[in-house]
């Protein structure tokens, strides 16, 4: 069996939804019961695990697990809570790299490119005691994240029992179907489609930079399609492991993601540009870029998915959609 936990959520059920689609019968979703139930209402899962019940499961199943994907996690950038951090993205995650280590599993999570902060000091994946403590990240998601992958460094360097292999991947800004329930967090693409759609004007935040105009701010945009593969080559070759940046490695504009959901629903851009908040404008990020040379160097070699793609096949195959689900 594969267990993925926060299955039920954006990115994790589009595994589940892929791992399906390849034949792959006892998925296992670990997730809490009210945690977007309509995201993985096609799939005919082998087991449904509530976190806390986890631990017991695996002990139970220690002989049939053949991958754990960790995909679950408090991960809304707006909760200040320490503790709740602590205890779901640290405590939770260390006792599955455990596990996965005892149990001679692999073991494939998310870390975040939240980890990066406001990008002064770039962003390369480079997964070194020494690098990882050079990262300053903007809000308490970003730090758990960062907190666990410098773990893994301080073990790895100890030479500690580690997965047979491990990945820890630094998700950029992923956009794809199943985000619905991600409220304020979603991709802007889910965000202004709504408005596009009725004809618009579809609103994004001004610049206070001087090298970037109004709409120009830049991203690193990335389809959830290329996630799910990636995750999937990993499983495939089980002799990749280390921590890895998942982006395209060419940021674009919020000004081209908005007209790329014009141009996916045939109709000509209304752009308008509004005041940011002034609570945000200090630790406004202007630019990401994930740096790919270590997934590539890796063997990974798949072509991202363009923008423009990725956005016309998320509006005309799920946005506009009466059933807008994968």
């Amino acid at each position: 069996m594969i267990v993925i936990t926060g299955g039920a959520g954006f990115i994790g059920s589009n595994l589940v939804a892929e791992l399906e689609a390849r034949g792959e019968s006892r998925l296992v979703v670990c997730d809490q019961a009210d945690a977007a139930p309509r995201n993985i209402h096609k799939r005919d899962l082998y087991a449904s695990v509530e976190p806390n019940a986890l631990p017991a499961f695996l002990a139970d199943n220690r002989a049939n697990v053949r991958a754990v994907f960790h995909l679950g996690a408090t991960s809304s950038t707006m909760v200040t809570d320490a503790a709740l951090f602590a205890r779901n993205n640290y405590r939770f995650s260390l006792m599955l790299w455990d596990w996965c280590a005892t149990a001679g599993v692999p073991f494939i999570y998310a870390s975040s490119a939240a980890t990066y902060g406001d990008g002064a000091t770039g962003f390369d994946d480079d997964a070194s005691i020494a690098a990882l403590a050079r990262l300053e990240p903007l809000n308490p998601y970003g730090r758990s994240k960062l907190l666990f992958d410098r773990r893994i460094a301080h073990i790895l360097a100890a030479g500690k029992p580690a997965p047979p292999q491990w990945a820890g991947l630094k998700f950029f800004n992923v956009y794809g179907p199943n985000e619905y329930h991600k409220g304020n967090q979603r991709s802007v693409v889910a965000s202004i489609y709504p408005d596009a759609a009725r004809g618009g004007p579809v609103r994004l935040f001004k610049s206070y930079h001087p090298e970037y105009a109004d709409g120009g701010q830049l991203r690193d945009f990335v389809w959830v399609g290329d996630c799910v593969a990636v995750m999937l080559w990993l499983f495939d070759n089980p002799h990749a492991s280390g921590l890895f940046n998942v982006g395209t490695g060419k940021a674009r504009s919020f000004d081209d993601l908005a007209r790329a959901v014009y141009a996916a629903l045939g109709t000509p851009p209304n752009i308008e540009y509004i005041d940011m908040p002034v609570e945000l404008r200090p630790r406004y990020q202007y630019f990401t870029q994930a740096r790919m040379e270590r997934l590539q160097a890796a063997g990974y070699n798949r072509p991202s998915t363009s923008l423009e793609d990725g956005v016309r096949e998320y509006v005309t195959s799920y946005l506009s959609q009466d059933d807008p689900y994968r």
